[in-house]
């Protein structure tokens, strides 16, 4: 059974020395698809040069909350016409981040706003990053789903956060990706939410190189190693694997378009 990683940064230079062997791995684990990520103007640029270089691979552009100092409009205008490409399947990563200090919460809204409206001009949807930024980013992405019905609205990457803020973003329409952390005895804590989350809403991610899974602690993540993933939310929800795997294959093809 195969799966998609929607979420890896294979453009970062930790993938440099073995690249090919890495991808060869991820094929040979039955990862069908990667979806790497791009976090500022140069970051996407090479997203779409991986894309179109591989046909497994699809890019997304976008300016990383943690870089939106870097967002001039040079930039920005810089990922609007990067996002016209082809191969690019969303508008993102793009959020708030209030972690990663310092940090500027008025620069963040802007750029996340930036991107959003981009996201319907193209008629693409978009990767969000939320972390420890709850008050600020929910109202404005449930106002934006509000005021755009039809619009397909995009992903919560990396989730890892209360029953309720599920139910918030699913209730504006987002789907949640899940990644290598619940594998962590620290994620024991979301297990409901996790299992509250409709199957058809679920996607799973890498974020690799971050965040490998347990067995992993320390190590280079990789997209191969979404297998691991994929096996313990299928426990912790308690269905077979299969079904988790095709679920999610199958909602990620959906939600950004790409060939079944």
């Amino acid at each position: 059974m195969n799966l998609i990683d929607s979420h890896a940064h294979l453009d970062l230079p930790d993938f440099a020395p073995d690249f090919d062997a890495v991808l060869k791995r991820a094929t040979d684990a039955g990862v069908e698809t990667i979806i790497t990520i791009g976090i500022d103007l140069q970051s996407s640029k090479k997203a779409i040069e991986l894309a179109t270089a591989h046909d497994n691979i699809y890019a997304t552009v976008g300016i990383h909350p943690c870089d939106s100092a870097t967002a001039t409009d040079e930039a920005l205008a810089g990922i609007e016409k990067l996002a016209a490409m082809p191969k690019v399947v969303a508008v993102g990563e793009t959020g708030m981040d209030f972690y990663h200090k310092p940090f500027s919460e008025t620069d963040q809204l802007k750029t996340l706003r930036f991107h959003l409206d981009l996201a319907v001009r193209i008629n693409l949807p978009v990767v969000i990053h939320n972390r420890q930024a709850d008050q600020a980013i929910v109202p404005v992405l449930i106002d934006w789903a509000a005021a755009n019905p039809s619009h397909p609205k995009g992903v919560i990457h990396c989730f890892g956060d209360s029953l309720e803020l599920a139910k918030r973003y699913l209730d504006a329409g987002f789907h949640i990706s899940i990644g290598g952390y619940i594998t962590y005895p620290s994620s024991k804590v979301i297990y409901n939410a996790l299992r509250y989350i409709p199957i058809d809403k679920l996607l799973l991610e890498t974020d690799c190189p971050f965040l490998p899974p347990q067995s992993r602690r320390g190590k280079r993540n990789e997209p191969s190693y979404i297998v691991q993933t994929a096996e313990a939310l299928a426990g912790i929800r308690g269905i077979p694997f299969e079904e988790l795997a095709r679920a999610t294959m199958e909602n990620t093809k959906r939600l950004f378009r790409l060939p079944f």
